[in-house]
């Protein structure tokens, strides 16, 4: 019967006196259809999601399974979890982690970036982490991937736009073309256009 629950994705504890177990509780966690799909919108990011827990593994595959999630490692230690972590890592994968609670702290700690859930988790979890997110809503983790993608792209064209616009700025000073107002553009107008096309990533904000 054990089994049986646990196969459901239910959580099982007994009740028992020293003779004969006199209860039995099920509890059981339920997926919120954001959750599923931050895990949809990671994929598409090509982002693979590992699912690490403490629970038993019939529950986690069952949880797994309704998230999207096909890797499932379960019955962690705080230290198996930080294990899994490093052994990706060293694999050559760059490791996010998503956690709440105290025994994701260490694992939070030893990926290249982590993300804990500031709504319900434990301030261990927060001060170990990267980025807080604050409510419960798993969609803000691909949406942050998202825009770090977006602020990578937008560095890049910074930098060679002032670079670009103080080389030619170089060349003409060079061969004596140069003019005092383009030194002027070469300087306050290139830091305003790095202003301004960085100004681009407040677009679409929730």
């Amino acid at each position: 019967m054990l089994q049986q629950y646990e196969r459901a994705g239910q959580t099982v504890t007994l009740l028992a006196d020293t003779a004969q177990v006199l209860a039995l509780f099920v509890v059981a966690d339920s997926i919120k259809a954001t959750s599923i799909e931050a895990i949809q919108s990671l994929k598409q990011q090509a982002v693979t999601p590992v699912m690490l827990t403490g629970d038993n593994a019939a529950t986690a595959q069952h949880i797994a399974a309704e998230a999207g999630i096909t890797e499932v490692r379960a019955n962690l230690l705080p230290q198996a979890k930080l294990d899994a972590i490093r052994a990706m890592a060293g694999d050559g994968y760059a490791v996010a982690m998503v956690g709440d609670g105290i025994n994701d702290a260490p694992a939070l700690a030893a990926s290249d970036i982590g993300f804990a859930m500031g709504l319900a988790g434990t301030h261990t979890a927060m001060d170990a982490a990267d980025v807080v997110i604050m409510n419960d809503d798993l969609r803000r983790v691909p949406e942050i991937i998202e825009l770090s993608k977006r602020t990578h792209v937008v560095l890049w064209q910074n930098i060679m736009l002032a670079l670009g616009i103080k080389l030619v700025f170089l060349l003409l000073a060079l061969f004596d073309h140069a003019t005092m107002w383009m030194a002027v553009f070469a300087d306050m107008g290139a830091s305003l256009l790095v202003v301004f096309n960085g100004l681009r990533l407040l677009n679409n904000r929730e």
